[in-house]
């Protein structure tokens, strides 16, 4: 059987496999019920292999022991397959989030809080700036100057970045308004798709001519958008500045007081 190398390629990326168990599966699955000799001639690997092979991919799900002599093996379904990779991977995914859960009870986790805590103090503020790749990274710092803001939060954007992260910044803004801490949103777009979040949250968003997109915690920090929403990858500049946090949030009151009027 010729197996076209792109296919065992990509076959034992998706499957997490070497490239040994993914020519004996493929193999297998060729032949639906097959004994370790004939899966080594059909497959071209060294049958001194093919056994301990063989075994790896019973042990995960993707063939089963055939009872009697000689001894074969039987091909999984590859749809069987993939739902026992995805309830494994659900199963770790809920195993990972129970642990970082209670991470921050360990003494480790105070010995980096620590850490942190002693390399950051001799760090003048406005020397703190970082550049964030990637929707999930900026979303989290977004977040995270939403949870730690004591006074204000003043966010600028469009209607679909906000709705886009929506899921994320919804309960984050949610909480700090009950906290007391006033937000301040202003949205570009449609001004019906604006009136509808107002709606349906407790915010009370308006309308803006402004492209920037923007997230300002106290006048302190600003998480400013660099790329446009139609780039293929979202980049943002991160800093603690008082000085420019104050400037932007004084533009953004300026307009809130002309549509006020």
């Amino acid at each position: 059987m010729m197996v076209k190398n792109e296919l065992v390629k990509r076959i034992k990326e998706y499957f997490n496999l070497n490239i040994y168990e993914t020519k004996v599966w493929i193999s297998l699955l060729s032949r639906g019920i097959a004994s370790a000799g004939e899966i080594a001639t059909i497959s071209g690997v060294p049958r001194s292999r093919t056994y301990d092979v063989l075994e790896s991919l019973e042990k995960h799900g993707f063939a089963i022991v055939k009872i009697g002599k000689p001894v074969k093996y039987i091909a999984v379904k590859p749809t069987e397959v993939i739902e026992k990779m995805k309830s494994n991977a659900m199963q770790e995914a809920q195993e990972k989030v129970k642990n970082l859960g209670t991470l921050k009870e360990t003494t480790e986790y105070e010995e980096l809080e620590k850490l942190h805590k002693t390399g950051i103090a001799p760090v003048k503020a406005h020397e703190i700036t970082g550049s964030l790749r990637g929707r999930s990274n900026i979303i989290s710092r977004v977040r995270e100057l939403i949870q730690n803001a004591k006074k204000e939060i003043s966010i600028s954007t469009s209607v679909l970045d906000f709705e886009d992260k929506s899921r994320v910044l919804l309960p984050a803004l949610e909480q700090a308004a009950k906290n007391n801490i006033h937000v301040r949103l202003a949205l570009t777009g449609a001004p019906e798709k604006i009136k509808k979040i107002s709606a349906k949250t407790n915010l009370k968003p308006f309308l803006t001519d402004s492209d920037a997109r923007m997230y300002i915690s106290d006048k302190k920090e600003v998480l400013f958008m660099i790329t446009s929403e139609k780039a293929d990858e979202e980049i943002a500049i991160w800093l603690n500045s008082p000085f420019f946090a104050q400037s932007l949030s004084g533009i953004l009151e300026s307009q809130v007081g002309r549509r006020s009027k």
